[in-house]
C-alpha cells in the first residue's frame, strides 16, 4: 500500500509539475514561430502607439507583414508609422485614428470596415485596453472608469473581431485563413481583489477568445487569448524591466512567436511560470498573496493621489 501511494504521488507530481515544465521549456525556448504571412499579408493592431501595441507593430513588420495601426491620436499614429517606415522600408504601413472610449459605435465600425476593405488581413491583434489608475475597491471607481473598462477592453475586442472575420462574402471567414490574438491579462484568469472590474472585463475577453477558438477551428481561423502579468508600460506604470517584468519589445517577441499555438497562452516564460506556481497553490493562499499585493499598491496610490491634490 505504501508503494502504491508513493507511485501515485510520483505520477501526480510528474503530471502536475514535470510535464508542464518540460512543455513550457519547449514552447518558450525551442518551438519555432509560425509563418504569419500564411494567414495573410496585413496585421491590424489596436492600441498601436504605445507599449505592447507599438512593439507588436515592429515585431509583425520584422516577420514580413504589412501593418495597419489603430489608436486614438492621429499625431502619435503618424509618428509611429514614420518610425516603422524608417526601420522597415520594404513594408507598407497605414493607420486610422479611432477612439474606442465611449463605445465603438456604428460610425466608428463603418470607418474601420472601409479602411480595411481592400486589405488581405491575416492577423488581428486586439491590444487596446485600460486598467485602474491603481488598485481600488470596485465601489471607488467612477462611472466613467467602469464604462471605459468595458468599452476599451471588451467591446472593442468583440467588434474588431467581427469586422476582421467578415462573412462568406469577405474577410477571414471567406478566405478560410487568419489569426486573431486578443491581449487579456492574468487578472482575467485569476481571482483579483481590488481589480474586480478590470478582472471582469479581461475575463470576458478570455471566455470569448477560448470559445471562438473552438468555434472557428474548422474555418481555418486561429484565435488565441494572451494573458500577461506585468510589462513595463504606461498602463502598468512600471518603468524598469526585470527578469519577471519584460519590456514591451521583449514581450512582443514572445507574443508573436506564440500566435497559432492553442487557445490560451501566457507567452513570456516568467509569466507562464508564475501562473503555473499560482495554480498549484491552495486557492486561499493564492488569493491572500494577490490581495496583500493589491492592498499595498492601493496604499501607495492613495498616498500619491493625496499628495497630488495637496500640491495642486
Amino acid at each position: 500500500m505504501e508503494l502504491d501511494a508513493t507511485a501515485l504521488l510520483a505520477a501526480f507530481f510528474a503530471y502536475k509539475v514535470v510535464l508542464p515544465l518540460l512543455g513550457g521549456f519547449y514552447a518558450h525556448f525551442l518551438r519555432p514561430g509560425k509563418d504569419l504571412t500564411k494567414y495573410g499579408q496585413w496585421a491590424v493592431v489596436t492600441g498601436a502607439t504605445d507599449g505592447i501595441g507599438k512593439a507588436l507593430c515592429f515585431e509583425f513588420a520584422k516577420k514580413g507583414l504589412d501593418v495597419f495601426l489603430i489608436s486614438r491620436t492621429e499625431s502619435k499614429l503618424a509618428d509611429v508609422e514614420a518610425e516603422l517606415k524608417a526601420k522597415h522600408p520594404t513594408r507598407e504601413f497605414r493607420h486610422l485614428a479611432v477612439d474606442y472610449a465611449g463605445g465603438f459605435d456604428a460610425g466608428k465600425q463603418a470607418a474601420v470596415r472601409a479602411a480595411l476593405a481592400d486589405l488581405d488581413v491575416g492577423v488581428l491583434a486586439n491590444n487596446v485596453g485600460m486598467s485602474y489608475p491603481f488598485t481600488k475597491y470596485y465601489h471607488e471607481l467612477t462611472d466613467a472608469e467602469c464604462a471605459g473598462l468595458v468599452a476599451l477592453n471588451t467591446e472593442s475586442t468583440l467588434f474588431m473581431t467581427k469586422i476582421a472575420l467578415g462573412d462568406e462574402s469577405g474577410g477571414m471567414i471567406a478566405r478560410k485563413r487568419g489569426a486573431i490574438v486578443n491581449t487579456s491579462s492574468a487578472a482575467g484568469t485569476q481571482i483579483s481583489p481590488l481589480l474586480a472590474g478590470y478582472s471582469a472585463a479581461k475575463g470576458g475577453v478570455v471566455a470569448f477568445s477560448k470559445s471562438l477558438h473552438h468555434e472557428l477551428a474548422r474555418e481555418g481561423v486561429a484565435v488565441q487569448v494572451q494573458t500577461p502579468l506585468w510589462v513595463t508600460t504606461k498602463l502598468a506604470k512600471i518603468r524598469k524591466a526585470t527578469l519577471t517584468v519584460p519590456s514591451p519589445a521583449t514581450y512582443a517577441k514572445a507574443a508573436v512567436a506564440a500566435i497559432g499555438y492553442g487557445a490560451e497562452s501566457s507567452p513570456f516564460w516568467a509569466h507562464d511560470l508564475q501562473l503555473a506556481v499560482m495554480d498549484l497553490l491552495p486557492t486561499a493562499l493564492a488569493v491572500k498573496i494577490a490581495s496583500d499585493m493589491h492592498h499595498s499598491i492601493r496604499k501607495r496610490g492613495m498616498k500619491k493621489e493625496a499628495e497630488k491634490k495637496k500640491s495642486g
